[in-house]
This record gives structure tokens, sequence and C-alpha cells, in this order.
């Protein structure tokens, strides 16, 4: 009987980290710390960093409360030390509380709260985001503008809600938008660009 190459448990274990780590490999290049992310973002490497413990706290805050988990099924974006709440929640009060408790969390700028007092979303409907996110990704390499980089455009998607993050020029948010809307699935594009 052959054995497999490696464990599945351990496959999968690898593979979400690699996910949740995606961008954060680090090469010093002449002293300084430069990832696969930080070469097309507009943040500097202070601030990716930053943004990246703000989600991992904001994650343990989450999860940390059996209550909340719960009763709410809520996803957590950090860009830019803002945190964009989406997802749904049983009650405005759970949603709140959270909220309350990311924007104590040091370096947080803001919390957009754009969660949805109702029924939980079901497994399709995080499958549809998913798929609707990728498409809004793919579609951005189609903006036509002068040093416009896709990669630059954080793309969140809750029940056909496109949200937009960034740091781009106001020309390139009306770029971007302009072709956001035109994706098949999309409902409504929600613009939290800050412009530069």
């Amino acid at each position: 009987m052959k054995r497999p190459l490696m464990n599945p448990a351990l496959l999968s274990i690898l593979l979400l980290a690699g996910s949740l780590l995606g961008g954060c490999t680090a090469v010093v290049v002449g002293g300084a710390a430069t990832g696969a992310t930080v070469a097309h973002d507009r943040r500097t490497v202070g601030t990716v960093i930053d943004d990246k413990d703000i989600q991992l706290k904001a994650l343990r805050l989450l999860h940390g409360d059996a209550d909340i988990e719960r009763r709410s099924n809520i996803d957590i974006t950090v860009y830019n030390l803002q945190v964009l709440l989406t997802g749904q929640a049983e009650s405005p009060e759970v949603v709140a509380r959270l909220r309350d408790q990311i924007a104590r969390l040091p370096r947080v700028r803001k919390v957009i709260d754009e969660v949805v007092i109702g029924a939980e979303g079901t497994w399709s409907d995080a499958t549809a985001d998913a798929y609707l996110t990728s498409r809004v990704k793919l579609a951005l390499f189609g903006v036509k503008r002068p040093g416009f980089d896709p990669l630059r455009v954080k793309v969140v998607s809750s029940q056909g809600t496109v949200y937009l993050m960034g740091l781009l020029t106001p020309e390139e948010a009306d770029a971007v938008s302009d072709r956001v809307r035109f994706v098949s699935g999309v409902k409504k594009v929600v613009r939290l660009f800050e412009y530069i």
C-alpha cells in the first residue's frame, strides 16, 4: 500500500497558513523588508505590517468571544489601518460589541461597519461572494489608466455588494468603479478609497 506524500490534514494546515500569510513573505533588500504585496502597494511597509497585526488581533477578538462567534458570521478586512466589517449578525448589539473592541486596538484609525442584521449567510452565499471577488479582481486588469496597478485595490464582496479599498488617485478610483459596476453579479459598489 502506498503512503500519501503528505498527510491530508497537514496539507490543509499548510495551505491555510499560506493563504493567511500571502504577501507576507519578506525578502531583505538593502536592509529593508520588502514583500510581494509591498512591491505593488502604496502603503508603507510599516503600515502593511500594522494591518496584518490589526487583522490578527481583530480575529482573536471575534473568535475569542463565543457569544459573538455563535451569533454572527462577520468577516474582517484591514487596509491602511481601517477595519471593514462585513457579513451578518443576529443583532446590532453583537456587532456593536465587536466593533467597539476592535476600535480600541492600537493603531486602528476607523472601523467601517457594513454588517447586515438578519439571517446568517449560507455556504453557497459565501461561495458566490468568493467567486464575485475573483471576477472583480480579474476585471481590474482591464482598467486603462497610466500607472494604475490593479493589485493596489482591495476587493471584498458580501451578498453581491462589492467594497473597494485602496490608496488611489481620484481618476483611478473613478476608472475602477466604472469597471467594477459592470461585472455580472455586482449589485452595489461601495467605494472606501483614500485619495493620494
